[in-house]
């Protein structure tokens, strides 16, 4: 691998102002400052959200049992479509809690129900146990469907970062095992390729850098290694992208995963997958969710949530 090619002075001004402002960043990743680093985020207070919205944690059958939280929004009449959702952390880090603030925002807005589910992190949970936790909580959605409010006919799936990479691992599985039916799948910066061998993994991201997701990919595919990872585990080794559902796909110009993401949107068209790419100019890994203020975080969730209506009322 050659060196890591330092990005920084591209960033969108606002946006490297308002990360130096917060200090983030997961260069020193390892097993020996997991647990720190795990600790720390635990303790950072989370958004405030309303009463707009009512959320519930539901124990769902599984061997663990899986923990998938329900968003409904309080003036919601009848079945509604629902997103199901997967966290980010570089699959070793994060919480489905985190995603209430946006939920709060959403559901409200877009007339829908929401769902995220609380799957298992590595390194103590490798693949494919993280993956099968979010087919049990999308079975246990569909199963439920009725009783929870949910439109089943237009139930997608979703997620940021590692999140949007086990979304996309989940669209395939779902695809082949040809169970449950995924009505669409929105993809926020995806971590699709474990091999790190495009120009952009090797940039030096201010937020997710190379060494940080070398931890996450590792920790996740313990030993597993070149032809024997799975497509599930890593969506960009899929070689046969036809019959999944319509996609979205956001990723800043500078994030690391750009080269993967943009790769795997084109791939899609080229399989016959109806698919929207949004790719933003100054922006590193992270930036609609660390710098939400800046114009440029802004104008990707005006987007996403234009999709997402589509998407969630359409055929």
């Amino acid at each position: 691998m050659t060196d890591t090619l330092d990005v920084t002075p591209l960033i969108d001004p606002e946006i490297a102002s308002a990360l130096a402002a917060l200090g983030v960043r997961f260069d020193t990743l390892s097993d020996q400052t997991l647990p720190r680093i795990r600790e720390r985020r635990a303790q950072t207070p989370l958004p405030a959200v309303s009463d707009l919205v009512q959320r519930r944690d539901h124990a769902v059958p599984a061997r663990p049992p899986v923990s998938v939280r329900v968003h409904r929004p309080v003036a919601a009449q009848g079945p509604r479509p629902c997103i199901y959702w997967m966290h980010g952390g570089g699959l070793v880090l994060g919480t489905n809690l985190a995603d209430d603030a946006r939920f709060d925002a959403w559901c409200p807005a877009l007339d829908c129900m929401a769902a995220s589910v609380e799957y298992s992190l590595a390194p103590e949970a490798k693949y494919p146990a993280p993956l099968e936790d979010c087919y049990a909580g999308l079975a246990w959605l569909h199963a439920n469907a009725e009783a929870l409010g949910i439109d089943a006919r237009r139930i997608g799936i979703g997620g940021t970062s590692a999140g949007a990479g086990l979304a996309a691992g989940l669209a395939l599985l779902a695809r082949d095992r040809g169970e449950l039916p995924v009505a669409f799948q929105a993809l926020i910066y995806p971590m699709i390729d474990d091999r790190q061998v495009t120009v952009s993994s090797r940039w030096n991201d201010p937020v997710w850098p190379p060494q940080a997701n070398r931890y996450g990919w590792d920790s996740y595919l313990g030993e597993l290694r070149g032809d024997a990872v799975p497509c599930y585990a890593a969506a960009a080794r899929a070689t046969d992208l036809r019959g999944l559902p319509p996609t979205f796909i956001s990723v800043g110009a500078l994030d690391g995963f750009a080269d993967e993401d943009i790769d795997y949107a084109t791939r899609l068209r080229h399989a016959g997958v109806p698919v929207e790419l949004h790719v933003y100019a100054g922006a590193p890994h992270g930036f609609d969710s660390l710098t939400p203020g800046t114009a440029i975080a802004r104008r990707a969730n005006r987007e996403i949530m234009a999709w997402l209506s589509g998407a969630l009322t359409g055929p």
